[in-house]
């Protein structure tokens, strides 16, 4: 327990350069008061005591304003940076070293009492706003940009954009031992609507080139068949003359 204590001490550091010493991470950073309270939570969950494991997950939940269900299972290294409207369902998976921004979901699809929330795999990055809904699997190193959707499973490495979320990138960083690194920059997630305007000006662009080269044949043949009328008629006045 104290191995693990330290984990979600030093992930704040790595993850987040406005941490500057331990007990501003102790008494100010919501994410880490919050995995706190689950993993206790939790601890008390799986001993059947389901009231009491509700109780105190409320409680955190009024203190940090991140309400994580006490059946939640989470790995270790997770951090909520900022916090505030997170949500995560009673049977959603979260692998190691994953990080998710605020107002992010991970809820149900269902109301049966079977596997109903996300897995989220190792390495994952989820940015503000982010929802994914039902039973689906998150591949590790992979990223979901803010404000989307996903309501399918997607394989590592992909980066999801959109509403519903759609894979536009399957590629992942690594250090120099091999691990892919966790990517927490959101500035080069690509934008599938300029994506799809852009594809499309191309192709206005090819038309406009197409047509241009059309009527520029069609114009070189009017001029020919005008002089090829020209000679035809030439002919026929000397036809005329000569018969005549």
């Amino acid at each position: 327990m104290w191995d693990t204590l330290k984990e979600d001490i030093q992930v704040v550091f790595d993850r987040d350069p406005a941490a500057r010493n331990v007990w501003e991470i102790i008494f100010t950073y919501p994410g880490f008061h919050a995995i706190l309270f689950h993993r206790v939570a939790h601890f008390i969950w799986d001993r059947g005591f389901k009231g009491l494991g509700r109780f105190v997950s409320h409680v955190g939940r009024f203190l940090t304003g991140i309400e994580i269900h006490p059946g939640a299972k989470i790995g270790r290294r997770f951090f909520i940076d900022h916090g505030m409207g997170v949500v995560i369902g009673e049977t959603a998976e979260i692998g190691d070293d994953v990080t998710i921004y605020q107002g992010v979901t991970l809820g149900g699809t269902s109301t049966e009492r079977i596997k109903r929330h996300p897995t989220i795999e190792d390495s994952v990055t989820i940015f503000s706003g982010a929802a994914v809904l039902g039973p689906v699997t998150v591949g590790r190193h992979s990223r979901v940009g803010a404000g989307s959707v996903l309501v399918t499973s997607v394989p590592p490495h992909s980066t999801v954009v959109g509403i519903p979320g759609k894979v536009v990138k399957t590629e992942a960083k690594h250090t120099p031992t091999g691990k892919a690194v966790i990517d927490l920059n959101a500035a080069d997630l690509p934008d599938p609507v300029q994506r799809a305007l852009m594809s499309a000006l191309a192709q206005v662009e090819r038309l406009e080139q197409r047509i241009n080269e059309l009527s520029a044949r069609q114009g070189g043949l009017e001029e020919r068949q005008a002089e090829e009328n020209e000679v035809l008629r030439k002919v026929k006045e000397l036809l005329k003359n000569s018969g005549s």
